[in-house]
């Protein structure tokens, strides 16, 4: 192997105006289920040591344990700068007021001993769950204030992404697993919406927790989950999701080849292969912050010490050609199974739709009603949706903003975003009832202008494409109440029915 190159990490532009280094230290190792207690003052120490290195910008979240109080430590003890980005990852609890999110912001600051957050992303649960909405209005009122500089987002998929910057929200960035494992990226729509919106992607996991070394090359795969840490439990399941160990090695063996030529190690071309995406603004690489890390770091620049070949690009394909695909697209793993998290579950992050009263209404057979609080409900004598027996029936639904966030119309002019945020309120309507996406049977989609017809369908297949189902189905062209509406679905959803068999001629 060479010497630890002399290479800086290089640097990018994020929201326009501000530069960063193409390399970031992640701190989610801090959070717990990997190496114990955080010394405040040595890890402050480190990150001193890390700035020498060019390594000044570090990401970290509101429950990464003490990783924000370690920005504090390292302000209260040196006069020197460094760029720390932070995440809301609020629970789905409903709460939607302007001063819990107003809280969560000075508590940032106030534990990072900062007057200003440089980039806040904020990370959605539940898409059909309408408080992400509210948030996001009330970090760009907090923006305005001048508390935080730019908002980005984490593990968000093409359409939600491109739905919020249809709608009006200006989004820097957006943290997502890629690798070149990982490849949703660039095989589905998140690479071209980023690129046409100027959104930079952070790309986290493109080590995958530590399996693209040396020290896995050859091993046979561990038999006991438990007794690795959180990143290699994670990273285990999105190795077996696409396709197992055996592809994994055949990956890994290739990567060693093209590591040997360079006189790089695996991690440096792992690396390299992520940093080469157009889109990708920079990677964030896993540190501790411990006596090790800067001896770490430094060799991480090995990524900027060479170019991949096309022959190199070619032995990666065709390695690549053996691994299926990750399901779904970026974030997924947070919101659908398989769940490819730490825990390999996230029920402790899922909102119980069904609560006592609900039961007990489905069990005694009544006519259950669900409303928005919508003004126009009790006017026209309708509510959102209603159940009977197993039987749920939507009413026709626009994308009408929630109440009090003061947006215009979800999706704004676009016709595909509408629809995208159409089906997550009527997902939120059928959830409230005890149902699920996948029970819907039937929908009746109707566009303003023929020529969004096209766009419309696109959208409403992906997302019943991503609840593994086919309603039956209309679209037509009709004048809709509303001149910012260009779509309106109504939908019928029949529960008890989870396998499905398709036939054809």
């Amino acid at each position: 192997m060479n010497a630890l190159p002399s290479v800086g990490p290089g640097q990018t532009t994020i929201g326009g105006d501000t530069s960063i280094p193409r390399m970031i230290s992640g701190l989610w190792q801090l959070a717990g289920g990997h190496y114990g207690k955080v010394d405040l003052d040595a890890a402050a120490h480190v990150m001193e040591r890390l700035i020498d290195s060019g390594f000044n910008c570090f990401d970290m979240a509101d429950h990464y344990a003490d990783a924000e109080l370690v920005v504090g430590r390292f302000h209260a003890t040196s006069s020197r700068n460094l760029l720390a980005f932070t995440k809301w990852c609020p629970p789905a609890n409903g709460i939607k007021s302007f001063e819990a999110a107003e809280k969560a912001v000075d508590l940032a600051l106030r534990r990072m001993g900062q007057d200003q957050i440089m980039l806040m992303q904020y990370h959605v649960w539940d898409y059909s769950d309408d408080t992400y909405w509210h948030n996001l209005v009330h970090l760009q009122a907090i923006q305005k204030q001048g508390k935080i500089k730019h908002i980005g987002v984490t593990n968000v998929d093409a359409a939600h992404l491109e739905l919020l910057i249809e709608t009006g929200f200006n989004v820097a960035t957006n943290q997502i697993s890629c690798s070149v494992l990982d490849q949703r990226l660039v095989r589905g729509r998140l690479a071209s919406v980023c690129e046409k919106h100027n959104v930079g992607v952070l790309a986290y996991g493109t080590l995958l927790g530590g399996f693209l070394s040396e020290k896995w090359l050859g091993l046979p795969e561990p038999e006991d989950m438990e007794s690795l840490n959180w990143s290699l439990r994670k990273y285990l399941r999105f190795i077996r999701a696409a396709g197992g160990w055996g592809p994994f090695q055949g990956l890994l063996q290739a990567l060693s080849t093209i590591a040997l030529g360079h006189g790089v190690s695996i991690a440096a071309v792992a690396t390299r292969y992520v940093l080469d995406i157009p889109t990708v603004r920079a990677v964030i690489v896993g540190c501790r912050l411990s006596i090790e890390s800067p001896e770490r770091s430094a060799r991480n620049l090995e990524a900027f010490s060479f170019s991949l070949s096309e022959d190199d690009y070619t032995l990666i394909r065709k390695a690549q050609q053996a691994l299926l695909d990750i399901p779904g697209d970026c974030g997924d793993e947070y919101r659908r199974r398989p769940y490819l998290t730490a825990a390999g579950d996230l029920s402790h992050h899922l909102t119980d739709h069904q609560g006592d009263r609900l039961r007990e209404a489905i069990a005694t057979g009544k006519r259950i009603e669900y409303s928005t609080g919508s003004p126009w409900e009790p006017i026209a004598g309708y509510c959102r949706a209603v159940r009977t027996g197993n039987y749920i029936s939507i009413s026709g639904t626009t994308a009408h903003s929630p109440r009090d966030t003061g947006i215009p119309v979800l999706g704004g002019s676009s016709a595909r975003s509408q629809t995208v945020a159409i089906l997550d309120i009527i997902n939120q309507a059928v959830k409230a009832l005890g149902g699920t996406l996948s029970d819907v049977v039937r929908t009746r989609v109707i566009v303003r202008d023929e020529v969004d017809c096209e766009e419309v369908s696109k959208a409403h297949g992906w997302v019943f494409q991503c609840e593994g189902i086919r309603p039956s189905n209309t679209l037509f062209v009709a004048n809709l109440i509303g001149a910012e509406y260009r779509v309106e679905i109504e939908a019928e959803a029949r529960l008890g029915f989870d396998e499905v068999v398709r036939f054809s001629p």
